[in-house]
């Protein structure tokens, strides 16, 4: 080890090694030295405070215990001062010189593993000081220890390989680092970059830091408090600076664990949406911290997506200072830290739900849409988000909104599985003849109006072991042991959807006898397994030249009169006949929201009507 004296001396090998990497390879994101050196000054006063309590000679007592940096454009230098610890000559020589206390040798070791170098490899391994050589042509630093009989020292160097060590007059208790900049580096004395640079990464660190006399971090850290010492004021007024909104917050939850992860956890759900349509897709607003220390203010591999509303703070002792934004994805800890997180506001929104039905179906009209998304893309969490769902139903009021729970609750005793339709609103819906043969049998069915609705509940599929079945599709499965009467007998029923058949051709892809409706002639149903009625139509509307490929199937009603009547039609009129099936098959697509645009069917309506009045 280097003699601890005065006098010039030479970095460790090991340091050697590590200022070449600092200074030629982390060339990108200079701006973590700032940051790096205001908590090694926060460390430093923290030490300080530690030993005011069992020690009573201090040098220069009287010394305030915060964080003071200082610009200056015409020197060209940032200066960053601490009133806390200070060093002797045998702790700067161990702690700037030689690879004892700083991490260099795992990250030395890192590196000769491979590992990619960048600049947040810095705070993952404590070598946090190094990094002011990125943008310092020299640096010094001068201190003096708590110790009353302690020396005022000054370190400097360059960063080229050497150091030395002096002894000064003048030094007050702690640490003073003047950082001298490189030419391109000159920002870093503007005083306007630097105070953007400290809000951003520093605004929470435990002791007032001032810029140039003006102190910065005004608003506590609050979320390592206990929420019974927080008011509601304090809450909004951190949420607001946290979040820079105006609004206040809809929903809080704050909680700390120490077990098995060490966390503490403030989160906010707006008033409002923030993802407001035109506006594209926000980014993550749930920030990470390290002991209030910045890690990444938008973490996109933290929480699941859907979480993307969310504002607040996640802060854990256990994560290194400056976790690699890269790793974080294949990180161990915060994979686990988002899942707690994720869980505890899933559960957090279902103890609402129960508490306060009115708060959440407001909630869940503005953010359901996420909800929704976490149902589809959370494999994880799918169950429990299927629970936060809601919707309308044939049995609610409009706009009133049930769970999957209250629908299994309330359904008949003969019945299996869930039943919902898609369509454009509530009216629309309730004209459906899809709807027919529930509203007889008083079998309720889910109301859902969004694509993304049937798209979810295609792709689930399930809830509580029971089908979720579309009513316009194939596989709804009911009781249907109850003959209808004055009918179309089965022979002439089935002879009936054969010429249907043979006259729509491919329009169609299968017809038989309906054991659904009870008032309307016909119903189209969707025959297309692999593809919802919402997904036709929006790759329809994404390209509106392809050919429409809607797989249909026919089911008509055997005692309906229009359909008695045609079975007699097509046996004395066959080319009018052809002419109703075919404004049949029209008419049951546009009920069912598969034609959009009825012009095409007015010319067979007026062949139709002149057929009619020649008889």
């Amino acid at each position: 080890m280097t003699e601890n004296k005065s006098g010039k001396h030479e970095f460790q090998a090991e340091v050697k090694q590590l200022l070449d990497i600092v200074i030629h390879s982390l060339y990108t994101d200079k701006e973590i030295f700032i940051r790096e050196l205001v908590s090694n000054a926060s460390d430093a006063l923290e030490k300080l405070r530690y030993i005011q309590q069992t020690e009573k000679n201090i040098f220069d007592d009287q010394l305030p215990l915060e964080i003071e940096v200082k610009t200056d454009e015409e020197a060209n230098t940032i200066t960053i001062t601490d009133y806390g610890i200070g060093m002797t000559s045998e702790e700067l020589t161990e702690n700037l010189g030689t690879i004892a206390h700083s991490g260099s040798k795992q990250f030395l070791e890192s590196v000769k593993k491979g590992a990619a170098i960048n600049e947040n490899l810095i705070g993952q391994f404590g070598v946090g000081f190094y990094s002011v050589f990125m943008a310092a042509e020299r640096v010094e630093v001068l201190t003096h220890s708590w110790h009353k009989d302690g020396e005022d020292l000054l370190w400097k160097s360059d960063g080229s390989g050497t150091y030395e060590i002096e002894k000064v007059k003048g030094n007050r208790r702690g640490t003073s680092i003047v950082v001298y900049l490189k030419e391109d580096d000159k920002e870093y004395s503007n005083t306007e970059r630097v105070k953007f640079i400290l809000k951003q990464y520093s605004s929470f660190v435990q002791f007032p830091l001032k810029l140039n006399g003006e102190q910065l971090n005004t608003v506590d850290a609050i979320w390592l408090r206990k929420p019974k010492d927080i008011t509601e004021d304090e809450y909004k007024e951190f949420y607001k600076f946290q979040s820079n909104s105006i609004d206040d917050p809809y929903y809080r939850l704050h909680f700390s664990s120490d077990a098995p992860i060490d966390i503490n956890t403030l989160l906010f759900v707006p008033t409002e949406n923030p993802e407001i349509p035109g506006f594209g897709r926000i980014e993550p607003s749930v920030s990470l911290y390290c002991k209030k220390i910045l890690i990444d203010d938008k973490p996109k591999d933290f929480l699941p997506d859907w979480l993307r509303f969310l504002k607040g703070v996640v802060d854990s002792a256990d994560l290194p200072l400056n976790i690699s934004r890269e790793s974080m994805q294949d990180s161990t800890l915060t994979q686990n830290l988002g899942r707690a997180i994720t869980k505890r506001f899933i559960k957090f929104l279902g103890d609402d739900a129960k508490k306060d039905k009115k708060k959440y179906a407001e909630f869940y009209n503005k953010f359901g849409l996420y909800i929704k998304e976490g149902v589809s893309s959370d494999f994880v969490n799918r169950e429990p988000l299927q629970k936060l769902m809601r919707f309308e139903t044939s049995k609610t009021k409009e706009s009133e909104k049930i769970s999957y729970d209250k629908y299994v609750s309330r359904m008949n005793e003969d019945q299996k599985d869930i039943f919902y339709i898609l369509g454009n609103d509530r009216e629309f819906i309730e004209k459906s003849p899809q709807m027919e043969v529930f509203k007889s049998r008083d079998i309720e069915v889910i109301y859902v109006y969004e694509p993304i609705d049937d798209f979810v509940m295609n792709n689930v599929r399930e809830y509580d072991g029971k089908a979720i079945v579309s009513i316009d599709s194939t596989d709804v499965n009911l009781d249907t042991s109850e003959k209808k009467k004055g009918g179309l007998k089965k022979e002439q029923a089935d002879q009936l959807c054969k010429w249907l058949k043979d006259s729509l051709g491919e329009k169609v892809e299968e017809i038989g006898v309906s054991k659904r409706l009870v008032n309307s002639p016909v119903v189209a149903l969707n025959a297309d397994t692999l593809m919802t009625n919402s997904m036709k139509r929006l790759m329809k509307a994404m390209n509106k030249d392809s050919a429409d490929t809607t797989k249909v199937k026919l089911e008509i009603n055997a005692s309906h009169k229009l359909i008695k009547q045609l079975d007699v039609l097509r046996e004395k009129d066959e080319g009018l006949a052809k002419l109703v099936a075919e404004q049949l098959l029209d008419n049951s697509l546009l009920a069912a929201g598969f034609i959009e645009d009825p012009q095409n069917m007015v010319g067979r309506i007026n062949d139709i009507l002149e057929h009619v009045s020649a008889k």
